[in-house]
């Protein structure tokens, strides 16, 4: 390692070294596949000294928005394939998460402390990775960069990335739900239900609070919802929500049914306090940390105002004396027209020594933004070893996600995405339908699992 001058930043001097900016999911997994490939690395991260309203801690890889990972099937389902392939490439976020994991029946939820911990403790252990505590505010001229900044660029960053690409930045706004004390829940009108009853254990099969609706309740409940009064946005800004993310206030706008449809649905759920009556909507709320004294409640983003929220939550059976840990909230989230700026490896066309991860290239959610840091941390230490690597195979989780976004998608149109089997090339002589699509989900996860098993074989 060469030596660092008084006039010569650690940036300049170490050119084999691999700065990664961001110390969230992506930058964190992207730091450890590059130390784990040989390559020194320097993890830039702002917090604690420039905070953000989101984070709590200076600790890397902090969850802000939920604790879940979502769905755990590696057969059935996309994100569950993605956890499959992050863990068969020694991913450090899936495997921090299976060590602090959460009963949360078919998902993989997690401890959201201890789990950020444990990502910090893991990368400051490796000889080869610094992290560096400070902000980055301007693109580099040379070097091996990565930035994994997130929907929290901060706004000097922000400045300089739409400045270098000539295109003004695209934002949609990302709401977070509320935390609530267990001991503030009347368990006397909740209980503890996995819907459908899900999962091998008991716990797993409890780990859902849920509470129940009649039909009076939740028209109420509904109506205060569309007079409660919301964060307003500032002048010229424009709500382009990303719907996998939906304020309950926004759902709610779209009809008074569709929150009965959708987080609020009452089905395979039975109250044992009144098992003879069908609730007509059911709020569930999930385990947010390992004591089991905090809960969060699930799909319930919103950008009602504090007051309006503690007023319109309270309506909720169960929930009558509730107190927050949390209050929800809503920010502005910022990404790059990733098909028209960077190639097919993630890197800037027009700064190619410049890689993007996570979510500022298009990706939504915790798994995703962590699975592209996965393949920039690969991709940038092969190139600084001199290595080729292969295509990521579009058949894969990874490659059909990494394809989207650097070129599958349209352009025009281009909005943020989770991973779904959409994405996936047609697997060839199966039948399309609903019947068929328990087999054709397995021949997606069968071939995808062949695929990435070859693909990081060139390169463990």
């Amino acid at each position: 390692m060469l030596r660092r001058g008084r006039h010569c930043p650690m940036w300049r001097c170490m050119t084999q070294t691999l700065h990664i900016v961001g110390g969230g999911m992506a930058g964190s997994e992207a730091a450890w596949q590059a130390a784990h490939m040989g390559v020194d690395v320097v993890l830039h991260e702002m917090r604690p000294q420039v905070e953000t309203f989101a984070h709590q801690t200076g600790n890397l890889g902090e969850m802000v928005c939920s604790n879940s990972f979502r769905s755990d099937d590696d057969e059935q389902n996309a994100v569950g394939l993605l956890h499959w392939e992050m863990r068969a490439a020694n991913g450090l976020i899936m495997t921090t998460a299976d060590q602090h994991r959460l009963p949360a029946g078919g998902a993989l939820a997690v401890d959201r402390e201890p789990f950020a911990e444990t990502v910090t403790a893991r990368l400051k252990a490796l000889p080869n990775v610094t992290v560096s505590y400070e902000e980055i505010t301007t693109l580099p001229q040379d070097g091996h960069w990565i930035f994994a900044t997130g929907p929290l660029t901060s706004p000097a960053l922000g400045q300089a990335i739409q400045a270098e690409t000539g295109a003004e930045a695209l934002a949609f706004f990302d709401a977070i739900a509320p935390i609530i004390y267990a001991d503030s829940i009347d368990m006397s009108q909740a209980w503890m239900q996995s819907r459908y009853d899900k999962g091998e254990t008991e716990e797993e099969r409890t780990a859902y609070l849920n509470c129940p609706m009649t039909k009076a309740q939740y028209e109420a409940f509904i109506d205060a919802l569309l007079a409660a009064e919301k964060t307003e946005f500032h002048e010229g800004e424009t709500a382009g929500y990303f719907d996998g993310c939906l304020p309950i206030e926004v759902m709610a706008e779209r009809g008074r049914e569709t929150l009965r449809h959708g987080p609020m649905k009452p089905v395979g759920l039975t109250t044992p306090h009144k098992p003879e009556e069908k609730a007509w909507a059911v709020v569930q709320l999930r385990r947010d940390n390992a004591l089991g004294t905090l809960f969060n409640i699930v799909g319930f983003q919103t950008k009602m105002k504090y007051g309006a929220q503690t007023e319109v939550l309270r309506m909720i059976p169960g929930l009558e004396n509730a107190s927050f840990a949390r209050l929800g909230g809503i920010h502005r989230n910022t990404f790059l027209n990733s098909p028209t700026l960077l190639d097919h490896e993630m890197r800037l066309k027009s700064k190619p020594h410049i890689r993007f991860a996570g979510q500022i290239t298009g990706v939504e959610g915790y798994v995703e933004s962590a699975a592209m840091g996965l393949l920039a941390g690969r991709l940038a230490a092969a190139e600084i070893l001199g290595k080729t690597l292969p295509v990521v195979p579009q058949d894969s989780a990874m490659g059909a996600l990494i394809h989207h976004i650097t070129g599958g998608a349209e352009a025009k149109t281009f909005q943020p995405m989770n991973v779904n089997f959409g994405l996936f090339q047609p697997v060839d002589g199966l039948k399309g339908g609903r019947r068929g699509r328990k087999d054709r989900y397995k021949a997606y996860t069968d071939r995808a699992k062949a695929a990435w098993t070859d693909w990081i074989a060139k390169f463990p």
